[in-house]
């Protein structure tokens, strides 16, 4: 195993892709052939990223009474959780949001909304203001989280109003997604960051490990991440809630999340991989090895539900390693793109 690992090290540096059956065998991995491969995905960081680590937060901006089912989900109204519920916030909480972002070296802050997705109509308006005011702002970039779009009219407004990343996860394989949800499927969620990709908007899709799926259907997902072309790679770690089907669930073990991490970073060695939900209760005395392991990216703050680690105990740990936080530069030129063209190249694939 440890030959097979230096193999696949050597590929991932040179750029060629892994196999799925590659990816598998590494999954696979047990005892010292562990440390072997967090070596290997360390090495394979350092190759792409350097020293330098990206940070960003993110805002629930709109929370709860969810349209869909998602299991894992506390906003779902589906499910008795006790999650807070809200309308979509005012831009003067997002700015300070993003200002308190900047004070902690993130690059930038994601606005969340617990809907189904977005049309044409007064929420759409809304949201398009509330992404204008955090441009103009301009302490941090402009990403958001908006859930299913399927007019590319709406994701050239995006791209139009200064949004620079999109996240939506795939959440799992293909394979597993009916055991995820059942109120849209997993091909709105591949055509949604299509239409994305089309005007130009940077794609962070990724997903939740430790939901059931088999080691197989991790291996299967990073497939289908690496075919979408994506630019971020957010790695989420199933965090229980109660009233959720998936309350009682079983917790992963640090070292096998530092296992698919490592995993991910050979199998999309130039990618910006990401932890985030679910790190601080799961990895716990071993959070800083997320890195060696081949994390180029963390979120820092709270998360939409749940708290997360102090920002300050975050930055002084990456400042332990002797890595280095990159630093926001202002948002990212809007390219004047023909909405017709957005619809060709969709239609093209």
């Amino acid at each position: 195993m440890r030959l097979f690992i230096r193999e696949m090290e050597e590929k991932a540096i040179q750029g060629k892709s892994l196999s799925y059956e590659e990816g598998c065998h590494l999954l696979f991995a047990e005892g010292p052939d562990v440390i072997d491969l967090i070596s290997s995905a360390n090495r394979v960081r350092l190759h792409y990223w350097g020293d330098q680590i990206n940070l960003c937060s993110i805002i629930n901006a709109k929370a709860g009474h969810c349209s869909e089912d998602c299991k894992f989900c506390a906003q779902s109204l589906y499910y008795d959780t006790e999650s807070p519920v809200y309308s979509l916030l005012d831009s003067e909480p997002m700015i300070d949001a993003a200002q308190r972002a900047a004070g902690h070296q993130s690059e930038a802050l994601g606005i969340v909304a617990a809907w189904w997705g977005l049309r044409e109509g007064r929420d759409f308006e809304n949201v398009l203001q509330r992404i204008r005011d955090l441009v103009a702002a301009g302490h941090t970039r402009t990403d958001a989280s908006l859930g299913i779009i399927t007019d590319p009219v709406i994701a050239f407004r995006l791209k139009e109003a200064g949004l620079a990343y999109y996240n939506h996860n795939l959440e799992s394989a293909r394979s597993f997604f009916p055991n995820i949800c059942t109120t849209h499927s997993y091909d709105d969620r591949v055509q949604t960051i299509r239409y994305l990709k089309a005007v130009g908007i940077k794609i962070c899709s990724g997903g939740i490990v430790g939901m059931g799926e088999t080691p197989p259907q991790r291996i299967e997902l990073a497939c289908a991440l690496r075919e979408l072309d994506v630019d971020v790679v957010p790695l989420n770690f199933l965090h229980p809630v109660k009233g959720t089907p998936f309350a009682d669930l079983p917790p992963l073990r640090p070292m096998e999340i530092l296992k698919i991490i490592a995993v991910y970073r050979l199998m999309l060695p130039s990618k910006d991989i990401m932890t985030a939900g679910g790190r601080e209760i799961h990895l716990r005395d071993l959070q800083s090895w997320m890195f060696t392991a081949g994390a180029s990216h963390t979120l820092i703050g709270d998360y939409l539900t749940t708290g997360g680690r102090k920002p300050e105990d975050d930055l002084k740990m990456i400042d332990d390693l002797d890595l280095r936080c990159h630093t926001f530069c202002g948002d990212l030129p809007l390219d004047e793109i023909p909405l017709e063209m957005v619809k060709d190249a969709v239609a093209v694939g």
